[in-house]
């Protein structure tokens, strides 16, 4: 009997870790988790209905460290908004010091 891996899951798993004032890709979750597409994070993502649960999704971004995500939230401003609460700075929907700020899957097992 074969286990069916549930990629859905495990991208909400390794959102649930991303800390606070941090922020990961699309693409960092995918290569991590061998899914080969940082399009199925994002779907992944916008099928958990984000807004309803306590899956930080606004830490995750894309590879620019741009808030490609933020329409999929029922507020177009709450990435930025949370984002910055959390102490980053964002100037027209990108993260600044984006570098200072990314986080990898890898380094939960690092540390």
């Amino acid at each position: 009997m074969t286990s069916k891996f549930d990629y859905s899951s495990a991208v909400i798993d390794v959102v649930k870790l991303i800390p606070k004032g941090r922020v990961t890709t699309y693409g960092a979750i995918a290569d991590f988790l061998s899914l080969g597409s940082a399009r199925m994070v994002g779907w992944a993502l916008n099928k958990s209905g984000l807004v309803d649960n306590s899956t930080p999704a606004h830490r995750v971004v894309n590879r620019k460290g741009e808030l490609s995500g933020r329409n999929a939230f029922r507020d177009s401003n709450y990435m930025q908004t949370t984002l910055e609460s959390e102490g980053l700075h964002i100037i027209d929907n990108v993260i600044q010091k984006f570098d200072q700020h990314f986080w990898h899957p890898e380094q939960m097992i690092n540390s």
